[in-house]
């Protein structure tokens, strides 16, 4: 079981990814508003203006996207997706996608018209 993070700075690619997710047969996740710390820096603090460049390369408004993936065979197509809509993460200021292995989780759904374990 991972937890993939995807922090996406293209506001307009969320449905994609989310319809893209569900096709995977990944079901659950969890979206919020998010900005960059460029961004934050920039606009609230008149001391790190100087750093314009960055924001340049960053979005206002970012999502970032919380999906605890209990099949670790979905984690590649979903990388796969992410960047097949969002553009390659090697590109500064697309986004980021990692994952961290979750060794227990209560709470989380089973799979569309699974039964839940008791």
């Amino acid at each position: 079981m991972q937890l993939l993070v995807a922090v996406i700075n293209q506001p307009e690619a969320l449905d994609d990814i989310l319809s893209g997710f569900l096709e995977l047969g990944i079901t659950g996740a969890t979206i919020i508003n998010s900005e960059g710390m460029a961004h934050v820096l920039t606009h609230d603090i008149p001391l790190f203006a100087g750093i314009q460049t960055l924001i340049s390369r960053s979005r206002a408004q970012n999502y970032t996207i919380f999906s605890v993936i209990d099949d670790d065979e979905k984690v590649v197509p979903a990388f796969a997706l992410i960047q097949d809509v969002c553009g390659s993460m090697e590109v500064p200021g697309t986004g980021i996608v990692f994952t961290i292995p979750v060794t227990r989780a209560i709470g989380v759904a089973p799979e569309l018209g699974e039964e839940p374990d008791l």
